[in-house]
């Protein structure tokens, strides 16, 4: 069983991606924008967005066929950047994480990256297509992102489950990679005291 936390910009679709792969219907904290809201949640290139989430959603994804069986526990993360104190709360325990990018409003994806890396929990980078929207190649989304060349960085759509299962799986094996090279850097003798 393994814990994944997803999050991304206000609106770069989590909730999607976590009901459109769970297995069990999921828990969503959906509640719609009001008028206080106006001054604070930009709806600029997603204006048609009525709802938002307000504490987490919950899914479920079990891979039998994987090459080791996985049970997936899928957090996805309130999007704006009030919500980050929660994200400490949703992060803990978990493998890694999936930070879904929209290229309309690429700025809203430097939080959760910046948050990520600063725990220090691997994660990928998933651009969303949505309709409509300019496609970028993924490198130039690691670029326009300031991404080392160890973070994944692929495209999917948020919509179909095909896509949000394999990029959970790219980051269970980027975390279990990660978890190995992390380990044999702890376990390398000094050569200083080879030396010696």
């Amino acid at each position: 069983m393994l814990k994944i936390v997803i999050a991304g910009g206000f609106g770069a679709g989590k909730t999607t991606a976590v009901g459109a792969v769970s297995e069990i219907t999921p828990l969503s904290t959906e509640e719609y924008l009001t008028e206080a809201s106006v001054d604070v949640d930009s709806l600029a290139g997603i204006e048609a967005k009525q709802t938002t989430t307000v504490a987490f959603d919950f899914g479920r994804l079990s891979l039998p066929d994987a090459p080791t069986p996985l049970e997936l526990f899928l957090f996805g993360t309130p999007g704006q950047d009030r919500f980050v104190d929660l994200w400490y709360d949703l992060s803990r325990g978990a493998v890694g994480a999936v930070v879904l990018v929209d290229t309309r409003r690429l700025e809203s994806s430097f939080t959760p990256v910046s948050f990520f890396e600063d725990i220090g929990l691997p994660f990928v980078v998933a651009v969303n297509q949505f309709d409509g929207a300019h496609l970028y190649h993924p490198e130039q989304v690691r670029t326009a992102l300031e991404l080392p060349a160890t973070v994944p960085v692929v495209t999917c759509d948020a919509r179909d489950p095909n896509h949000v299962a394999g990029v959970l799986l790219t980051l269970v094996d980027h975390a279990v990679n990660n978890a190995t090279t992390t380990s044999r850097a702890r376990h390398t003798p000094s050569t200083t005291l080879q030396d010696a």
